[in-house]
């Protein structure tokens, strides 16, 4: 049973193959991925503008899929608490809000920098970056973070990843510490 809850920012769910392992890995029970509709257009709006070979139509079906795939992922009634946060970006005062309302003990990004801890410690939050978030996971649970990592691989069709190529798009992600402790498992994924 999950024990604690996580935010997963715009930043993580952007690449295709971080946030493929992160909602496999909310599906593990071993946390509670949380986003919200905000973070959803976020990240959508940021990968069609970089992305023109992608649909709205496709990314809004990814949504659908992550929403379905992950139970109770969506924040709401964060929003009246936006105004009184400060960050040294107003555009991730939302993401601060939505862990708050969700209760989260963690928000997962790459942009640490914007979510200083002497503001975080207030609420009990902090941040991690996506590869010792999965690290952590991986000392909670090994078994169930390599059967995700194979259930992705052998999902990936389109063109088909050897197992070097995997890991070498772990490593694209900056996931270079569960890129290494795959690659000691390799024959399991």
């Amino acid at each position: 049973m999950a024990s604690f809850t996580v935010i997963l920012d715009a930043c993580v769910l952007y690449p295709a193959p971080l946030r493929d392992l992160l909602i496999g890995l909310a599906t593990t029970n071993l946390f509670r991925a949380r986003w919200t509709d905000q973070i959803h257009e976020e990240w959508t709006r940021n990968l069609l503008k970089n992305r023109p070979d992608l649909s709205l139509k496709q990314l809004q079906r990814t949504r659908n899929l992550m929403d379905a795939v992950v139970e109770d992922c969506l924040v709401s009634g964060y929003e009246q608490l936006i105004g009184g946060l400060r960050l040294p970006d107003n555009n991730d005062r939302h993401v601060l809000a939505a862990a708050i309302r969700s209760g989260a003990e963690v928000i997962v990004t790459f942009n640490q920098k914007d979510f200083p801890s002497e503001i975080l410690d207030e609420f009990n939050i902090f941040t991690e970056h996506p590869d010792d978030f999965v690290m952590n996971l991986i000392d909670l649970n090994p078994a169930s973070v390599l059967s995700v990592a194979r259930a992705q691989r052998n999902r990936l069709r389109n063109p088909p990843k050897s197992r070097t190529e995997f890991l070498d798009s772990l490593r694209n992600q900056q996931l270079t510490q569960t890129a290494s402790f795959i690659q000691d498992m390799v024959e399991l994924i």
